[in-house]
């Protein structure tokens, strides 16, 4: 069979080329847009719920949050594995999917689920999906470092500025905010004053709640003009909140000033982080996309950084602390100087051995077309160019 097909192939050398022309069109659109990475992605199809109770033990999260989500979700069609993680204040619940499962489809079954789930929750308590990356999707990671700003400061400028710049990145599922401070106001209750003007917790919480809004109203005409009327009542400082009027009397306000200080403060952590033990510094983790390019996301989350670094209060500024790019450009190096390399001496072996160049030159040709080749089969079958694949 193989000799009536090399015989066949001789008598039609236009379909021969033809052929050839058509592989290499395709290995080259293969080449071009196949996802780069170094690290092989060998996690299962999984969707993480993620669900927050605040202030609560793991013993009371695991009764009231992950035992009703993780029963619902066995339910879940392809679903293979459910795993539930109860912390302080915290839960987890790991929905593992049969190998071959669409992510996407396995991500709107799970929120399909949820609905019903959320009904035997707290009040309250609100469960989310997690990003749509993997455990090799920490792609990037960098510091945000200033001489003369706290780290309350370099924090909400990671926050408020510098995250939302990289989350705009094409192929960026999150970008995690670590270390630093979050900055929060803290109420400091005086329970000896709070007991003798007989006001309770819930009282004083309720009416910081309600203080915290703005109203609307309706519109009004005056010369011929339309003027919008609205009630402005958000929390912009301290002052704000201590002057919130906790009830009446006769005409008196008791204010929350009277019962209780106002402080702005850290909230509450578990953790720091460092960097190359010089110190505490804010920083953002940058997480790709589930089938994302890696090599595109990590210079397109560079470009917007550099677009926001300029921009940033201070003095701040932007310090690369992971970048996977250097490990997927040596990956991609090594595999061109090996193919040059074996090149060569195949064809220095054919032509010592056939001891005829023109014989020699089809061996010589064809291996880059065979490379071409193995790269459009990858691309038929969903692999990526990876230290593995390559």
């Amino acid at each position: 069979m193989i000799a009536r097909l090399i015989a066949r192939s001789a008598r039609n050398l236009v379909l021969v080329f033809v052929a050839t022309a058509f592989a290499v069109a395709a290995g080259i659109y293969a080449v071009k847009t196949l996802p780069l990475d170094a690290i092989p992605d060998l996690s299962d199809v999984q969707v993480i719920v993620y669900t927050e109770y605040p202030g609560q033990a793991p013993q009371v999260i695991e009764d009231q949050v992950t035992y009703p989500l993780t029963t619902s979700m066995l339910t879940v069609p392809k679903a293979r594995v459910v795993r539930g993680f109860s912390f302080f204040g915290v839960s987890f619940v790991y929905v593992i999917f049969e190998d071959g499962t669409d992510p996407y489809w396995a991500r709107s079954r799970v929120l399909e689920y949820l609905n019903a789930a959320a009904r035997r929750l707290p009040a309250g308590v609100s469960p989310t999906l997690g990003p749509d990356a993997t455990g090799v999707g920490w792609v990037y990671q960098y510091a945000v470092m200033a001489k003369d700003m706290t780290l309350a400061e370099l924090r909400s400028v990671q926050d408020w500025s510098v995250r939302f710049a990289a989350s705009r990145a094409e192929g960026v599922a999150e970008v995690a905010s670590v270390g630093g401070f979050v900055k929060q106001y803290a109420i400091v209750v005086d329970p000896v004053r709070l007991r003798a003007q007989g006001v309770s917790l819930a009282t004083l919480r309720e009416a910081v709640r309600n203080s915290n809004m703005d109203v609307g109203g309706r519109t009004v005409e005056l010369a011929e003009f339309e003027f919008v009327v609205r009630g402005r009542g958000y929390l912009k400082s301290i002052a704000d909140i201590e002057n919130i009027v906790l009830r009446t009397e006769r005409g008196a306000p008791l204010r929350l000033a009277d019962v209780a200080r106002v402080e702005l403060g850290p909230d509450e952590r578990r953790g720091i982080t460092e960097l190359n033990g010089e110190g505490e510094v804010a920083s953002g983790i940058v997480l790709q996309r589930l089938g994302a390019n890696a090599l595109g996301v990590i210079e397109r989350a560079k470009a917007r950084l550099a677009e926001i670094a300029a921009t940033l209060p201070g003095g701040a500024e932007i310090v690369p602390v992971y970048d996977r790019s250097h490990l997927i450009e040596r990956a991609i190096e090594t595999l061109k100087v090996t193919l040059i390399e074996e090149s060569v001496i195949v064809a220095l072996v054919c032509i010592v051995f056939l001891l005829h160049l023109r014989s020699a030159l089809v061996a010589i040709i064809m291996l880059p077309v065979g490379i071409l080749i193995a790269f459009a089969a990858m691309k038929a079958l969903g692999l990526g160019s990876n230290i593995m694949s390559l």
